[in-house]
């Protein structure tokens, strides 16, 4: 079985947000770090608060290409935004976008038509979005709706940014009803930066099982977010392997990664 991260972030300058790491993480300390944990591959996505985020992924999966996906961005008001996405899976590692669009004006963007381009131009050229929009998750629907063959991500399980505890999961009600959707997935990222307990987190299990169940495990990535958190990449794993025995022994590999190369269309060649 192979064990793929669906979410890792690496930087060069910049400051990064919240609970993050504040100094920077190479590839060449990531890869180190995944050798020591047992992690097989990572999809990067690039961060926000260094600007050459995407170039530094492109190049990490240049050197490592059976190590390093990227969910990379450009920015939503480039000139020409059709031709970019029309080339944009040819660069190197690059399986789709990801975008963080938690702020009002972005709710009326994406229910709207301002981001009709970004919709369609990913859905004509297969380009998979992940998206980290908790503050309005209703918006996966509507997009959902409109564009089928349009494959979405929610970020980290849907989760309100820092939030933790029960009030980390008040929207599962808003989660129901997009799980109905076959084009929207989740990503099982940063679950311990939620709890207020300590490993193995028993207070929010419960909430995970039940997006679990929502999703299936076809549509349930696990991802660690590593720079976020206060356990070890090793520990993370083994929530997954060892504890939420839950998961059906046949269904664990698509968890861990299988699931999320598919949904990808990540070729790892083998």
């Amino acid at each position: 079985m192979k064990i793929i991260d669906a979410h890792v972030h690496i930087w060069q300058s910049g400051q990064p947000r919240g609970a993050h790491r504040q100094e920077p993480y190479s590839a060449i300390e990531i890869l180190e770090d995944m050798q020591f944990s047992g992690v097989d591959a990572a999809i990067i996505q690039p961060p926000a608060w260094d600007p050459n985020a995407n170039q530094i992924a492109i190049e990490a999966a240049r050197q490592h290409p059976q190590k390093f996906g990227i969910l990379g961005n450009f920015a939503l008001d480039s000139e020409h935004p059709e031709k970019i996405l029309k080339t944009w899976k040819q660069q190197t590692g690059m399986l789709g976008l990801r975008y963080i669009l938690n702020e009002p004006k972005h709710r009326t963007w994406m229910m709207g038509t301002e981001l009709d381009w970004l919709w369609s131009g990913a859905q004509e050229n297969s380009i998979p979005i992940a998206i980290a929009a908790s503050s309005h998750l209703e918006v996966f629907a509507s997009i959902a709706t409109r564009y089928p063959q349009l494959k979405l991500i929610i970020d980290h399980l849907g989760v309100p940014l820092d939030a933790t505890g029960d009030a980390a999961f008040l929207h599962m009600t808003a989660l129901q009803p997009l799980a109905q959707f076959p084009n929207i997935a989740i990503k099982a990222t940063a679950i311990p930066a939620y709890a207020t307990d300590s490993y193995p987190y028993p207070s929010i299990e419960t909430y995970i099982q039940q997006i679990y169940r929502l999703f299936g495990p076809e549509r349930f990535f696990w991802g660690s977010d590593i720079t976020k958190l206060q356990c070890t990449w090793r520990q993370s794993i083994d929530l997954f392997l060892n504890e939420y025995q839950w998961i059906d022994p046949q269904e664990i590999d698509l968890v861990m990664g299988k699931a999320l190369i598919q949904w990808l269309d990540w070729d790892l060649g083998d």
